[in-house]
């Protein structure tokens, strides 16, 4: 079986976010699910960005130059290679400072830059004689891709067996586009349609993949049927989502359990939860009390982190509880930031906001709280809470996507669950489940099977990897 991965960021070449966690995992997961005699070839197809050096990850250049239309120019690529890495080199798209654009947000031609990639995924196949019985692309930035398939390429005797799947990672990312951009994509205008690619008067690259994939994925069963429902999650796809609904399922991403851990991870001290608490509150100038509940977060501070959600408590929570003790680690907006700064400073000593990026202090908060809290107003997959379950650190979650999925809510009676799920995602429904969790830490025997419930949670990438293959070979 031939795969091809396209995507626009993978570790350990690029990242910006979990996306390219999953992209560097989840090649080398579906691997390991054929034996040696059947492995598959599988390829990764991504941008030669100037943040990826040549040198340090060893890339070789290719013989020959590909040349793709973009309306009425023609630009050209040269192609790199490390191992199963391949890498679209174009300085005029690529050699920029950012991968995407600078302050989160998108360089003016990004239309431009990922029709480019979606086109010379294909002629990147061609170029080194590859036959790829399935194309997965991933996120906007990919979805052109199975469009190409189905129109310019579809009587390309190298692609007559191929299948394509589009993976929606996020679906509030659509790279849309004004309409006097379409020419651009090569592609008739009777495409231009509200049936295919046409979304609101624009064009969107997200809505190619969705429609003109032969099958579409997500990163949770949960937000799967959520993306289907309310435009609150489904963003304007939810109409077209359900037209698709056959060819539509949730496969829940893993997580690298050589990066997450307990037993070898280098930023830890000592080798069990009590000594991880303890480092913890000593790093953060908290008293080392092991009895003292300490709730952690790692996120990044965004009003859909449900952020709204935790100021209210804050020190609601705090006053409450005199010996509560709470870290949040992240950065974002500057607003919620300040009031988070704030409100921390109130309770000195208890409360400490790290407005950073600190990957040791990451762990350290993994591994050393009690509680991980995740409020998400939507949340995809999520994967802070499996990390903390790893650690033996029950989390605090709304009901929704990959939280919804991961997350069983604690039974006492059945000393079943490895978490805590709100009833709804309100204010007060958080508040009353952290003080339900709080209750329980009290209880030394329940607490320990909790956190044994949660450490023993299985969420390596084989799980979803078989279900991937077995999409594969449909």
């Amino acid at each position: 079986m031939n795969i091809l991965f396209a995507a626009s960021e993978a570790v350990p070449f690029c990242k910006t976010g979990g996306l390219a966690d999953v992209i560097g995992d989840l090649p080398k997961a579906l691997a390991e699910q054929f034996p040696n005699s059947k492995k598959p070839r599988i390829l990764t197809f991504l941008p030669k960005y100037a943040a990826i050096n040549a040198v340090t990850h060893g890339l070789k250049l290719l013989p020959g130059k590909i040349q793709i239309p973009l309306g009425e120019k023609l630009e050209e690529g040269r192609i790199w290679n490390a191992g199963d890495a391949y890498f679209l080199e174009n300085n005029k798209f690529y050699d920029r400072p950012y991968l995407y654009g600078p302050g989160g947000g998108d360089y003016p031609d990004s239309d431009e830059r990922f029709i480019f990639f979606c086109r010379a995924a294909l002629e990147f196949c061609k170029l080194i004689n590859f036959a790829p019985d399935i194309v997965h692309g991933h996120d906007w930035q990919t979805g052109l891709v199975s469009a190409y398939l189905k129109t310019l390429y579809k009587s390309d005797a190298l692609f007559k067996k191929t299948k394509s799947i589009f993976t929606i990672h996020n679906i509030a990312y659509q790279g849309s586009f004004p309409k006097e951009r379409f020419p651009l994509t090569g592609l008739s205008p009777s495409e231009f349609t509200p049936d295919k690619i046409e979304f609101y008067g624009k064009f969107s690259l997200l809505k190619a993949g969705l429609v003109y994939s032969d099958q579409i994925t997500t990163v949770s069963k949960k937000y799967a049927q959520e993306i289907q429902g309310a435009n609150e999650f489904g963003r304007g796809m939810e109409g077209i989502l359900k037209t698709r609904s056959k060819n539509l399922r949730g496969i829940l991403n893993g997580i690298n359990e050589k990066i997450w851990d307990p037993a070898a991870d280098p930023h830890l001290s000592g080798k069990n939860k009590e000594a991880w608490k303890a480092d913890l509150q000593k790093t953060l100038g908290f008293s080392i009390n092991a009895k003292a509940p300490l709730i952690g977060m790692v996120s990044r501070i965004d009003p859909q982190k449900g952020f709204d959600m935790v100021m209210e408590i804050f020190p609601k929570l705090l006053t409450g509880k005199p010996n509560l003790q709470i870290i949040i680690l992240g950065s974002g907006d500057p607003k919620i930031e300040k009031s988070l700064l704030l409100s921390a400073a109130r309770f000195p000593g208890r409360a400490a906001v790290k407005t950073e990026f600190n990957d040791p202090l990451a762990h350290k908060i993994y591994a050393g709280s009690d509680l991980f809290l995740m409020p998400s107003k939507f949340e995809p997959c999520g994967l802070g809470q499996m990390i903390a379950m790893k650690y033996g650190t029950p989390p605090v979650v709304t009901p929704t996507g990959g939280l919804f999925d991961s997350v069983k809510n604690w039974n006492v009676k059945k000393g079943t669950g490895n978490g805590f799920v709100c009833k709804e995602t309100s204010a007060a429904s958080l508040l009353q489940t952290l003080g339900s969790a709080l209750k329980t830490h009290e209880l030394a025997a329940p607490w320990k099977c909790l956190c044994g419930n949660a450490a023993k949670s299985d969420f390596s990438w084989g799980k979803s990897a078989r279900e991937y293959v077995k999409l594969y070979r449909e």
